[in-house]
């Protein structure tokens, strides 16, 4: 464990500190057990060291679990010799390569009161329908993708306040006003929704995208069998479906012509468009008031952000599709959101959007209560109309 421990030291050592996600200051760290779940490249490995660096605790071990260390060792080994010698916080990363990982950190949950431990995992993996439940003993957050405020803060060192939706409609206005006193927002959201939604950009486009590319690769040839059994015929053609709804997004699923397409049956289909939502490489929504089950089909398809529609339509994605795809990302995970009957989206029962360009009329929300028009390539807002852009400043 030695070794472990010097590797440790170092790479919390030299984690920067200067910038850190949204997500750190939401962890209730009272919790004895907190998985961090999230797709590649959010920067789980980096928050897991952040963590170790800023807890200000006397022992504290990080580790991969596809180090060597556990070819003749097991998890619960270690964190029991972990234990006996005072260790304090132990942070496991991609938790998923371990084959026992959900019956071990029951046992480690149960046998080590005074050992907390924060694991990170894919966003695949259902940490409550492993082996073992741990519903009850692990506190579950999720870390996306760069919001835009996120982005602004870590790529140009430009600091803005989060907002909750209910201020950002209720203020839009006043805030917008603001902040274009300090800045030019819409040069900015134009890099961001090019190569701004990951934190490692480093000002090349084409390596940037390509680095995108790796990630869906090895999330579908490596996250996901680990997960789930899967055959390599299948995730060639799930790859397959990927790549036909990134030219098509925002896409209204037709099983049948997307079936032919792939070669996937229709359950296989559907399970897989599930499987690629909960991979977090695209988003599926359901419309309003439908009953939900995983054999429904979507009723549409976006990609997961903007920069998956660059990196997979050669730079070339749809306007219309972009604006979707962001406003989605931004509020999917923490709202509750549905397509509308009439306008584009509802979200939380209760505030319509409809979504376009600068010139977009109210034809489609005219009468309608709590109804906004989200708009691109607008600076400031005025009455119903929201600027697209300032819907990234909510994490």
């Amino acid at each position: 464990m030695e070794s472990l421990l010097r590797k440790s030291q170092q790479k919390i050592k030299n984690v920067p500190l200067v910038f850190r996600r949204y997500l750190y200051d939401r962890i209730n760290f009272k919790n004895r057990q907190i998985s961090i779940i999230g797709s590649r490249g959010t920067g789980k490995t980096t928050l897991l060291l952040q963590i170790g660096a800023l807890q200000n605790k006397k022992s504290t071990l990080y580790v991969a679990l596809d180090d060597l260390f556990f070819t003749n060792r097991s998890l619960y080994g270690l964190a029991e010799e972990f234990d006996k010698h005072g260790g304090e916080i132990l942070l496991l990363d991609e938790v998923h390569k371990y084959p026992d990982w959900s019956r071990e950190l029951k046992l480690i949950y149960d046998d080590f009161p005074g050992l907390q431990v924060v694991f990170s995992s894919s966003s695949i993996l259902d940490i409550y329908k492993g082996e073992s439940d741990l519903s009850r003993r692990t506190i579950s957050y999720t870390l996306k993708e760069l919001s835009f405020r996120e982005y602004l803060l870590f790529q140009h060192n430009i600091q803005l306040p989060q907002f909750t939706l209910k201020k950002l409609i209720e203020e839009h206005e006043r805030i917008s006003l603001e902040i274009v006193d300090q800045i030019k927002p819409l040069k900015f959201f134009s890099l961001y929704k090019r190569h701004g939604a990951y934190p490692f950009y480093n000002g090349d486009d084409n390596e940037y995208y390509q680095q995108i590319i790796n990630i869906i690769n090895l999330t579908l040839e490596v996250d996901l069998p680990a997960v789930k059994p899967v055959e390599y015929t299948s995730i060639t053609k799930i790859k397959k479906m990927l790549y036909v709804l990134a030219v098509n997004v925002p896409f209204t699923p037709n099983i049948s012509r997307l079936s032919e397409k792939t070669g996937l049956s229709r359950n296989a289909l559907v399970e897989a468009l599930q499987l690629l939502n909960k991979s977090e490489l695209i988003h599926i929504l359901y419309k309003q008031s439908k009953s939900i089950s995983l054999l429904n089909k979507p009723d549409k398809i976006w990609l997961n952000n903007s920069n998956l529609s660059f990196a997979l339509s050669n730079g070339r994605p749809d306007e219309g599709s972009l604006r979707e795809s962001f406003l989605v990302s931004q509020l999917n995970s923490f709202h509750n959101l549905s397509i509308a009957n009439k306008g584009d989206f509802i979200v939380d029962n209760t505030y319509i959007f409809e979504v376009g360009g600068k010139n977009k009329s109210h034809s489609q929300i005219k009468g309608l209560k709590n109804a906004y028009l989200v708009k691109d390539n607008i600076e400031t807002g005025v009455l119903n109309n929201i600027p697209l852009w300032l819907f990234g400043l909510l994490y």
